[in-house]
């Protein structure tokens, strides 16, 4: 069974409720890239009238996890996988619909099969950017992920 956006979106609702009703949905998902979308709305916005960073990090965060998710089902191994650290940077106010995505996904296939080699953990960072319908760049999110091979 592979991964695809409306599978992932099915597992938003039962698994990541806040994620789900806040409106954030994954459009595309490959090797290499993962989209993810985002409208503002009222249930997401914050006191200024914009998208509240946490929705924002939901989304970022998603297209991250995505792939790991995708390249550890890929190597058939037990993986366990967790946010170790995060940064953030908000360039302009979120409204509108915004687009997250990450093209990280060659840094993982590299990180699980040093894990398997070694069966040592190992930790990466990816990055996702949140552009607004003009293209405008309006947040960049980095991810450190960490991985550990099972036994």
């Amino acid at each position: 069974m592979g991964i695809s956006p409306s599978k992932l979106n099915t597992f938003l609702f039962f698994k990541l409720p806040s994620a789900f009703w806040t409106g954030v949905r994954v459009r595309e998902i490959k090797d290499t890239k993962c989209v993810a979308t985002v409208k503002h709305r009222w249930i997401n916005q914050n006191p200024f009238n914009s998208m509240y960073f946490a929705v924002q990090a939901m989304a970022a965060e998603l297209t991250t996890g995505a792939l790991v998710m995708l390249h550890i089902r890929k190597s058939q191994k037990k993986i366990s996988m967790l946010v170790a650290n995060n940064k953030s940077t908000f360039t302009k106010k979120a409204t509108g619909r915004i687009i997250f995505t990450c093209v990280d996904g060659h840094i993982i296939e590299e990180a699980i099969q040093k894990a398997i080699q070694t069966g040592e953990g190992q930790t990466f960072w990816m990055k996702s950017i949140g552009v607004n319908e003009k293209g405008e760049q309006v947040s960049e999110l980095d991810f450190e992920w960490s991985i550990k091979v099972k036994d």
